[in-house]
């Protein structure tokens, strides 16, 4: 039974009615998105325009929790990339972070736009990090892209004009436990954003990436459930630049999904061998994501080769987009997705992170849990509970004195 295919009485009997339906509808959601941005396209024009104009420097703060946090770890090397000049500086620094320590990381002289990415948009954390911006920094503004148009961010901030609020299609409010359609439709939002003055010539590799995202889920899914269900005991996830992020949410969705019991990791392909690789024996599987650049990818294959030539090791998995000699030969298991002609690894992050969360599902059933709830004891929730956020006062000292 191919879950990402099957009816919802199938997907409900394993307890996977929202989490297989909520990664299959992606692709679909894909274009959803990209018609969102395409009718906000003025109106973010209008907004950024008008901040570029009264600042001569600005700093974009992309922020969120989890996952969320997760979407501005994976676009932060594609934005550092485009942006080729002084007036702009662009970071991705979690909502907890900035809670916990908004003195380390928010200056109140450096005008700012923080991009807020929220499924539910209730999380104590990105309501606090947006009003501590306010309460701290003298030029603030923000961008809210959240898939829940009645959680308290977007209540708050749907008026104020120095707030603008892009909502999600509606099918991406996750109602499984682990965030699949928020986190890429978020993330491809943001990217739009990133290029909205020319995103028309775009739309045909949007389309493709669409297509692609439908034969993985036609073509792939057995073979992910077969490799699900095999044994194993550990994961690795590794990538460079953008991939290095989405390594760490492909992580995060197994741990999520197996209740914690199978430990996964991430790393970048070169930082691998300095401790990490520690890790390996037979009881893990390896995934490696191939960039399409040339350099990049020279340092992939460097260690999808090491890896598989390793006695003491398990499967190596290695998704690509493209076919060649070199990475077919040292892996266990090749996914091609069939994009020869893009040479931009941040619209790949998109058909890649389908394996991964198909994966986790499939192991999530192999082990007997439910991944709508791997966590009914309540230990980790869908909407974060127990946080207090605590009054920040300026003045606040540190335990030290070192005066």
């Amino acid at each position: 039974m191919e879950l990402l295919k099957s009816s919802e009485f199938e997907r409900m009997n394993v307890g996977a009615s929202h989490t297989a339906k909520e990664i299959a509808q992606q692709p679909r959601l894909w274009n959803e998105t990209k018609e969102i941005i395409l009718y906000h396209r003025e109106r973010i024009l209008s907004f950024l325009t008008s901040i570029k104009n009264q600042h001569d420097q600005l700093r974009i703060i992309l922020t969120g929790a989890g996952t969320s946090a997760f979407v501005g770890d994976t676009i932060l090397p594609h934005l550092k990339g485009i942006v080729n000049n002084k007036k702009i500086v662009v970071e991705s620094i979690a909502t907890t972070n900035i809670v916990s320590n908004p003195d380390s990381f928010l200056d109140e002289n450096f005008p700012t736009i923080m991009i807020s990415f929220a499924r539910s948009g209730n999380s104590p954390e990105s309501l606090a990090a947006v009003n501590l911006g306010e309460q701290i920094i003298k030029d603030f503004y923000g961008i809210i892209f959240t898939c829940n148009p009645d959680g308290l961010l977007a209540e708050k901030k749907k008026n104020d004009s120095n707030h603008l609020v892009i909502y999600m299609p509606t099918e991406a409010n996750d109602q499984g436990f682990a965030m699949t359609s928020s986190f890429t439709t978020m993330l491809l939002s943001v990217l739009l954003l990133s290029h909205v003055k020319h995103i028309h010539t775009l739309e045909k590799t949007l389309d493709d990436l669409v297509q692609a995202g439908n034969s993985i889920i036609s073509e792939s899914e057995k073979s992910v459930k077969e490799l699900a269900t095999s044994t194993f005991s550990k994961v690795v996830y590794l990538g460079s630049g953008v991939f290095e992020g989405l390594a760490r949410e492909a992580s995060l969705k197994l741990l999520e999904l197996t209740g914690g019991t199978i430990p996964s990791t991430f790393d970048t392909s070169l930082g691998f061998r300095h401790g990490p690789k520690s890790i390996l024996d037979k009881e893990t599987i390896v995934f490696v994501f191939l960039s399409s650049h040339s350099y990049t990818r020279q340092y992939d294959l460097d260690i999808l080769e090491e890896i598989y030539r390793e006695t003491d090791r398990g499967k190596v998995v290695a998704i690509s987009s493209i076919k060649d000699e070199m990475s077919v030969n040292h892996c266990d298991l090749f996914y091609h997705v069939d994009l020869p002609k893009i040479n931009n690894d941040i619209l790949l992050t998109f058909p890649y992170i389908l394996y991964a969360q198909t994966f986790a599902m499939y192991k999530s059933i192999n082990l007997g849990f439910s991944p709508d709830n791997p966590s009914p004891s309540g230990v980790v929730n869908r909407v974060v509970k127990g946080v207090t956020i605590h009054p920040y006062a300026k003045d606040s000292k540190n335990g030290g004195d070192l005066s």
